[in-house]
């Protein structure tokens, strides 16, 4: 079983169809790309000597030869470690160094530091650029066929952003990858050779995964000219293909939304707006359903489980005459076909319906296991669950709504505060345009509730009336002790905010180190 098989089978029944465009030209057809991916195999095979079972990089921005590279790694055996192209080259290093990657594909303004890099990486030999002669080279020589993987092998790893310490490699085999995309077809939406998919966020994380049942039925992958998001580039875009899937973090969403080009965008063709990645609050939901109408569906997931463990599909969007409407469109939906969910309490004991808890998962689309780390792994699948960190309940309809990472729930007096249903209350004023609530430490209460806040844009909105809306929303032991009115908020490269950053901050002023 190699999940190179996908792009094979669509060449072999669709070989004219467009497979990867750039901006609005036309890239490759899957007969090119198959060819292309092939021969890049054989090259790794060949001439630069790679074994089955090794690893190799793709540092790469959004850009058409990131895709041929992936498919390229799996036709040789090969096991693929995509990373984020806007990580810090320290942390490039420690990723190359850790998956013991003997290559790396990488886009021509990123290849000069990765060469520099390659030198203090220990197993690193090979540094290829995309859009380079020998790239080009590369996918016009001799071809092969994808080479046979067991179902176990790992395909794919999976690092994580690295939140709380070093990140780790969640290591996704074969079985993860193709579980994963069959049930994309069973829970998500079935995909025909005429639709597309529009890759703005990262195709090292997300979109990447997204890209694997579109391969598989043939549609064509749509890469932005810019390599990455800009609002007004992704709506211009759509109206020029059809069947238009996009996927990205809440943040991007509301960029759409907000941006000037939304006033005069069709978005006609587009068939499904994806958010995952960090939960959205309801009054940006809410926005979106009028701009947009019923076509959002909502993932929550992680790496150690892609892509998704659970799901809000537009069918319960459009039910808005259910009597539990607004607890559904704030929740994180369902279990996906292929695994179960439940809540557990500090000593894994199952929680009954309603209560808060840890998600835990399992069913094959869980990862094997953290690279070369057995200590974390056994930590993360102890007694045949992955232990995800997130803290939810399930109600009886089996909908999970998630509080928060057990890390970011906050403890005030030996009683626990989610900051999402605090973030809610301060959304729902006009004057907001986006909040993050952290704890900072108490000497008395152990913690405190403290909220950071941007205002939209000519507003001034004062900590009073925010305040005011809390106590008329939410216990008074929840409310914010302190405001800070801020111009942005930390994000990291995939639009989460870095509430970690936050609490440093209140660290070091608390310490009079700031």
């Amino acid at each position: 079983m190699n999940i190179a098989a996908l792009l094979a089978k669509a060449a072999l029944s669709f070989p004219e169809r467009p497979a990867i465009a750039s901006g609005v030209e036309p890239w490759s057809d899957y007969a090119n790309f198959h060819h292309a991916s092939g021969a890049i195999a054989h090259a790794l095979k060949g001439r630069y000597g790679l074994k089955s079972g090794e690893r190799v990089a793709i540092a790469m921005s959004n850009r058409p030869e990131f895709l041929e590279c992936l498919f390229a790694i799996w036709y040789a055996g090969l096991v693929a470690v995509p990373v984020n192209a806007k990580l810090h080259p320290s942390e490039l290093a420690y990723i190359f160094e850790n998956s013991g990657s003997r290559a790396c594909f990488t886009s021509p303004e990123l290849a000069p530091a990765i060469e520099e890099l390659s030198a203090d990486v220990t197993l690193l030999e090979f540094v290829i650029s995309a859009d380079s002669d020998t790239y080009r080279a590369l996918k016009s020589g001799d071809t092969m066929a994808y080479a046979e993987r067991a179902p176990e092998d790992p395909a794919w790893l999976f690092y994580t952003s690295g939140t709380t310490g070093r990140p780790k490699g969640a290591t996704l085999s074969h079985r993860n990858l193709l579980v994963m995309t069959l049930s994309y077809f069973a829970d998500m939406d079935p995909i025909s050779s005429h639709d597309s998919v529009m890759h703005a966020a990262p195709l090292s994380h997300g979109s990447g995964l997204y890209a694997l049942p579109h391969i598989a039925k043939a549609a064509n992958n749509i890469i932005p000219e810019s390599g990455g998001f800009d609002a007004a580039e992704v709506l211009g875009l759509i109206p020029h293909y059809s069947g238009v899937t996009l996927f990205g973090a809440p943040t991007m969403i509301v960029r759409m939304m907000n941006s000037p080009a939304m006033a005069d965008a069709d978005t006609t063709n587009l068939k499904l707006l994806y958010y995952g990645g960090a939960p959205m609050y309801v009054a940006d939901v809410e926005q979106a359903l009028r701009i947009f109408g019923s076509k959002l569906e909502q993932i929550y997931g992680q790496g150690e489980a892609p892509m998704n463990i659970s799901y809000l599909s537009r069918e319960f969007y459009a039910d808005r005459a259910h009597p539990r409407y607004a607890e559904r469109i704030a929740s994180a939906g369902i279990a996906r076909t292929d695994l179960e969910f439940r809540v557990v309490d500090e000593n894994d004991k199952a929680l009954p319906t309603g209560e808060a808890g840890e998600v835990v998962v399992r069913g094959d689309i869980v990862m094997i296991g953290y690279w070369q780390d057995p200590e974390a792994t056994a930590a993360a699948l102890r007694g045949g669950w992955l232990h995800t960190g997130d803290v939810g309940s399930v109600d009886e309809d089996g909908f999970l709504t998630l509080m928060d990472r057990s890390k970011d729930m906050i403890i005030s007096g030996g009683t626990n505060i989610y900051p999402r249903e605090i973030e809610e209350v301060l959304l729902r004023h006009d004057e907001v345009r986006e909040a993050s609530v952290v704890g900072r430490p108490h000497p008395e209460w152990g913690e405190e509730v403290v909220a950071f806040v941007v205002r939209r844009e000519g507003a001034n909105v004062a900590a009073e009336a925010l305040d005011a809306l809390c106590l008329d929303n939410i216990a008074r032991f929840k409310r914010p002790k302190q405001y800070f009115f801020e111009t942005s908020l930390p994000k990291n490269n995939y639009g989460k905010v870095m509430k970690r950053d936050l609490r440093d901050r209140l660290a070091a002023e608390s310490d009079g180190t700031d």
